[in-house]
Parts: structure tokens; C-alpha cells; sequence
């Protein structure tokens, strides 16, 4: 590009009204060609530049998101804001209630009835936390609920004190965050981009509330790779839904993907959200797009459900790994009691120690019968819900559960070093009730151990990433929907349902007197029979594809003749094992070639010892 283009962007960028046009640090990024939307959210990030000594790095988000939040409602208010309050004085005389009134005039989904905004509030330095303060209650009561869950006012004290709120205040009324001037998908962009900020500043935690971009863009890919022709249908409205919704990132990504196909289709969303600021950060977001704030709801998705009469057609999620639930056991359990099937863990009740298959059966709960179109839904859990708990065990009858009904479809292993909380390995389920016909009766496993490259610099326990390309082999894998293998290994791998279960049968065998005679069972149902040894009980897991019987005979009579299977206590169980379908054998090096590397070795050895002795 040459300098007159640049000069030419520059002098494009600069006309636009408002103080972001001469200030030099965002003069520099048009000149350099960085997109808009990461040149405003890089400048709106400077603010940071005002809170440094007062705040910790880990802390800026906590002024800088409110706040933008702040001045983006109040320039989306701007041009109405003369009619709310016209309707105001009005409703107000007449003694009804005036919200839906000013909601009307407000053409928007929240108002707000102060005479007052952020260019006016600057207008009077010397009471600027009381006109905030009063500003900001003066909004409608679904954008309260935002700053006060940002403890918005808790940082107005915060900032009034180290004499900084007017200074702040000040900065963030000089941008220019009107709709004409930032669209909503441009808004929301800005806003991704200052909560991926807030989560690498803060990354001991970030990964409690915070999906890697990456990996949603992998989830997103796979719920909606089989449905692309109806999805780029016009007019085509879906749900989607997160039950951990954190801020909102598997929402918006969502969002992203179906706009980029599909400008004119309509994706609704729904979440539910425990963590305070992540739940303000996800319904400001939200309510920055366009959505309908009243579909994020906060508070525990496992004891109070938010949305317990919907139904959604896609759902993502990335549940905490490996965190016990004992604080909500008494009204899961009291649901599992009372309502078996008809409530959300008919299936069973994994251990106390940990609650990701809660999150995946409330799932379950949530898809859309097969008649009305069904559903598909993505969830990431850690490898104990493969293979944790015998037959009979809440988390086996879990995996029987969706196996024998026929819902899995995929499930692809991630490289380690993913997220930003933990290094272990993690797998990404999807799971649908609407499988295409090649894949009814069959699972997919992908192993995607392998797709990765190393990070510039790790965040937390985050050192690899996906690249763009290894998100579209994933995507390749999945839709194509064959066994493939790379460098001699197996990637993509296709089983029957039924190959993931198996009958655990009971071994006995006879107890013995002192003579060595058996002894039998004097009376009961089981009268004449020699009495099992408990000391000798065994079990062996057998296959479903197999006959119980002649396993036995084949495998345990030739080593105890006298042993028998108790039939009453055969239990059917399910598990994954992963990794072993993905294993490949390595010869070990030949003993010649350990012994010419020992000699190799020894000799340096007493190489070095001789010039010592020297």
C-alpha cells in the first residue's frame, strides 16, 4: 500500500466525528492498516494507561468493561433520548406504569430516564460520582442488573478515591460508540476482544469463565457442518443455548459462524451463568448484539433451572473439570428421586467428586424431540467420563444411557496444554438426536491429539493452539464421516454402539469344609446348591458381541472346573477407552543398538574421566 492510500485511510478515519481522531495512538493503527475493530478495542484499552499503579494488570477489566458497556448504551440512547423523557412526564402524571411506554420510544430493549449523559456529566467535575451514581440507576432494570453485578459501584468508590473517576469518565465520553458509527457485530467484536484481554490479564482464573477461541470455533464447526443447507436457507431462525455460559464466547462465536454464512438467518440465544461478572460480561454482550437480555439467566444451572421449559436446537458447553457437586447434592438428588426420567439425571448420578455428566445429561433434557427436528449439542469434559465407574456405576449407566439410545456421535480427543486452567487432556463430545443416516448405530472417535502449534507466549497452563487449518481436518474428519490415518496412525476411527459395552459376571466357586468337601446350601431358594466361597469370587467383563456362556466356557472353566456364574448378578456396563483404540505398538530398539549406544556412552565416559586425571 502505498503512502497516499495510507493518508487517504487515515484522513477517511479521522473525519468521522468524535475524540478518537487525533489521538496518535489510533492515527497510527489506521495507518497501519489494523482492522477498526481491533484499533478501538486496542484504544479503549488504553485506559488502562490512567489505572496503572491503583489497579493490578489483572484488574483493568473491571473498570474498562463496565465502562464501555456504559458509553455504548448511552450512544445508542443518544437520538431518543428526548422522547423517553417527553413520555416520561407524561406516563408519570397519568399514574400507570410507564416502562413499556419508554421501551417503545427507546426503540430499544432497556431506556434510560436520567436527563443527564456522559457528555453532560462532564459538566460538573466536582460531584461526578453522584451524577454517575444517579445516572447509572436511572437506567431500566434489566441494564442495572449489568453494572450492578460489574460491582460497578464498588469501582466508582474505588476510582473517586485515587481522584481518577472524572479522568476515566472523561476518557470514555470522548468515544465514539455510536451505532452509525460501530455496528452491533462490530460492537460485539470490539467487546470479544476486550473480555480476551480481560482473560490473558488475568489468567490464573481466566479459565473458570474463558473457552479458547479456537476450541469454540472447532465445537462451532462440528454442531453445524451437517446442517449448513438448512442454515443458509433465508430467513431461517435457530436457538442456540449454554447452560455454562461463563462470558458469553461459545454464544457469540456461534453467532459469528451463522452471520458469516447466513447474513439473513436469526440465531437466538440462551445461557445461564453462576459467576457474577462473567454473567454481567455475557448479558452486556448480549444486550450490545441485539439479543434479548432476559435469556441470560444467573445462578447454579444444576439446582435452579433457568430456561425449564425449553427446548433448544443447538447447545454448547465447557462445564468446570473434575469440580464435586456437593453443594447442590441435596436438589439434584431430590430431583433424581422424585422425578426418575422425567426430570434431567434419569439416566443416574456420577460420583460427588465430579459433576461434568450432570451438566451433560441437563443436556439432554434440553434437545428438541427427533419429530420437531431435534437437536445437536457440543460438550467438553475431561477423560473420566469415558471410562470412570464400573457396570452399574452412575456414570456407566450415564454412558449406557446415550450409547444404547443412540445419541453420540462424535467424540474428538484435544491436544494437552488447551486451556487455561489445566494441562490434561480433554475431549469434545457431540451429541445429537437427529443423526444422519450413515451414522445411526455408530460412534466417531477422532483423535486430534496431534493438531496443535506451539503459542508465542502461554497463557497460564495454555501453551498450544489450534490453527485455522487444523480446525478444517477436524471439520474434514467429522463430515466425512470414514476411518483415516496420518503418518502410519489412525486419526478417525468408527465403532458400533454396542462395541463400548460389555456384561460384568460374577465368578463363584464352592466353599470347602476342613476335609476339602463342598458345602451346601441347606435351605432357601437356592437349597442344594454348593455355597460360593466369597474369598474366591471373581469377576470378568465380557463383551456384548459375545455369548456370556461360551466365554465362560472357553476362557475361565479350563482354569477352575468347578466354578459358576451367578446369573443374578451380571451387570451391564459401558465405557470408552480412547486412547487404547488409538494406540500403536513401537518395537523396542534391537538389543544391538542399545548395546553400540551404552559403548558410544562409556567410552565418552572414560574419555572424560582420563582428562581429569590428567
Amino acid at each position: 500500500m502505498t503512502g497516499l492510500d495510507r493518508f487517504a485511510r487515515v484522513n477517511e478515519a479521522i473525519s468521522q466525528p468524535g475524540a478518537l481522531r487525533w489521538d496518535a495512538t489510533y492515527v497510527s493503527m489506521i495507518w497501519n492498516g489494523i482492522p477498526k475493530t481491533m484499533s478501538l478495542s486496542s484504544f479503549i484499552w488504553s485506559v488502562a494507561d490512567l489505572l496503572r499503579g491503583e489497579y493490578s494488570q489483572s484488574e483493568y477489566g473491571k473498570v474498562i468493561l463496565p465502562f464501555t458497556v456504559l458509553r455504548r448504551m448511552d450512544c445508542v440512547l443518544e437520538e431518543t433520548k428526548q422522547a423517553v423523557l417527553a413520555e416520561l412526564g407524561v406516563r408519570s402524571k397519568s399514574g400507570v406504569n410507564p416502562e413499556p411506554f419508554l421501551l417503545r420510544k427507546a426503540k430499544q430493549s432497556f431506556y434510560n430516564t436520567s436527563p443527564m449523559d456522559m457528555k453532560t456529566l462532564m459538566g460538573d467535575q466536582d460531584h461526578i460520582k453522584d451524577n454517575l451514581c444517579i445516572y447509572i440507576q436511572s437506567f431500566s432494570p434489566n441494564v442495572r442488573d449489568i453494572f450492578e453485578r460489574f460491582d460497578m459501584y464498588t469501582q466508582i468508590d474505588r476510582l473517586e478515591k485515587w481522584k481518577l473517576l472524572y479522568l476515566v469518565t472523561e476518557k470514555f465520553a470522548g468515544f465514539d460508540l455510536h451505532p452509525d458509527k460501530v455496528s452491533n457485530n462490530d460492537m460485539g467484536t470490539i467487546f470479544e476482544e476486550l473480555i480476551r484481554k480481560f482473560a490473558e490479564a488475568s489468567n490464573a482464573t481466566a479459565g473458570e469463565h474463558f473457552t479458547p477461541r479456537e476450541v469454540i470455533r472447532l465445537m462451532v464447526n462440528l454442531i453445524f457442518v451437517e446442517d449448513d443447507d438448512v442454515l443458509a436457507t433465508p430467513g431461517v431462525v435457530r436457538t442456540i443455548y449454554d447452560p455454562t455460559a461463563g462470558t458469553g464466547g461459545m454464544l457469540s462465536v456461534a453467532g459469528e459462524y451463522l452471520a458469516e454464512h447466513n447474513p439473513q438467518a436469526r440465531l437466538t440465544m440462551y445461557g445461564q451463568e453462576l459467576n457474577d461478572e462473567s454473567y454481567a460480561i455475557c448479558k452486556a454482550d448480549m444486550l450490545i448484539k441485539g439479543q434479548d437480555v432476559a435469556n441470560i439467566i444467573p445462578g447454579n444451572t444444576l439446582s435452579e433451572d433457568g430456561h425449564p421449559h425449553r427446548k433448544f436446537d443447538y447447545m454448547l458447553s465447557n462445564p468446570p473439570f473434575g469440580v464435586e457437586w456437593k453443594k447442590v447434592e441435596k436438589a439434584v438428588r431430590q430431583e433424581y428421586e422424585s422425578q426418575d426420567f422425567s426430570g434431567r439425571f434419569g439416566p443416574g448420578l456420577p460420583r460427588v467428586s465430579d459433576g461434568s455428566l450432570l451438566f451433560l445429561m441437563h443436556l439432554l433434557s434440553k434437545m428438541r424431540p427427533a419429530v420437531d427436528g431435534g437437536s445437536r449439542f457440543g460438550i467438553v469434559l475431561n477423560g473420566s467420563p469415558l471410562f470412570t465407574g464400573g457396570a452399574g456405576s452412575g456414570e456407566s449407566e450415564i454412558r449406557r444411557y446415550v450409547l444404547e439410545n443412540d445419541l453420540v456421535e462424535a467424540i474428538i480427543g484435544l491436544p494437552t496444554d488447551m486451556f487455561y486452567n489445566t494441562g490434561i487432556s480433554t475431549y469434545v463430545w457431540i451429541l445429537s438426536n437427529r443423526k444422519p443416516k450413515a451414522r445411526k448405530g455408530k460412534v466417531q472417535l477422532i483423535d486430534a491429539s496431534s493438531f496443535w502449534q506451539k503459542m508465542r507466549k502461554s497463557l497460564g497452563s495454555k501453551r498450544k493452539e489450534l490453527s485455522e487449518e487444523h480446525i478444517a481436518e477436524v471439520t474434514r474428519l467429522f463430515g466425512s464421516f470414514k476411518e483415516a490415518s496420518k503418518d502410519g496412525a489412525p486419526i478417525s476411527r468408527i465403532f458400533k454402539n454396542e462395541e463400548f459395552g460389555y456384561c460384568t459376571i460374577t465368578v463363584e466357586r464352592p466353599l470347602v469344609d476342613e476335609q476339602g468337601n463342598v458345602v451346601w446350601v441347606a435351605k432357601g431358594k437356592n437349597k442344594g446348591d454348593p455355597q460360593p466361597d466369597s474369598s474366591l469370587r471373581d469377576t470378568e467383563n465380557v463383551p456384548l458381541s459375545e455369548d456370556v456362556d461360551a466365554y465362560f466356557e472357553r476362557e475361565v472353566l479350563p482354569h477352575v472346573p468347578d466354578a459358576w456364574i451367578d446369573h443374578e448378578k451380571t451387570k451391564v456396563g459401558y465405557e470408552i477407552p480412547f486412547n487404547r483404540h488409538f494406540y500403536v505398538f513401537k518395537p523396542p530398539r534391537s538389543l544391538e543398538e542399545i548395546d553400540a549406544e551404552l559403548k558410544g556412552v562409556t567410552a565418552k565416559i572414560m574419555g572424560m574421566l582420563e582428562g581429569l586425571a590428567e
